[in-house]
């Protein structure tokens, strides 16, 4: 399984991105148990932003809860996050992540991760 992770950029205080997170190796994403971002700030741990489970679930961390967006094409093979009203303390280093496999058993795949740098 490969991520190839992309959109990260420089932005403004208030602005959007939208991040895109393409998987090969891989027949389809629609039995994949989820996939989501996480991301993570220097000096600081890697922590969940969002996530979306194969039955279309989707999970936010508080911080990030009416202003990012998780959406997935099965066709495309692509999970997407949406961010709006960007602030400065959403910079950070943004990783895709593949969680698949039976319960209890699940195996991570983490992309190459991209740069989100958000200006005040």
């Amino acid at each position: 399984v490969q991520l190839q992770a992309s959109g990260g950029g420089l932005v403004q205080a208030g602005g959007s991105l939208r991040l895109s997170c393409v998987a090969s190796g891989i027949r389809s994403i629609v039995s994949i148990n989820a996939m989501g971002w996480y991301r993570q700030a220097p000096g600081k741990q890697r922590e969940l932003v969002a996530s979306i489970t194969s039955g279309g679930r989707t999970n936010y961390a508080d911080s990030v809860k009416g202003r990012f967006t998780i959406s997935r094409d099965n066709a495309k093979n692509t999970v997407y996050l949406q961010m709006n009203s960007l602030k400065p303390e959403d910079t950070a280093v943004y990783y895709c992540n593949l969680r698949d496999g039976p319960l209890g058993h699940e195996l991570d795949f983490w992309g190459q991760g991209t740069q989100v740098t958000v200006s005040s």
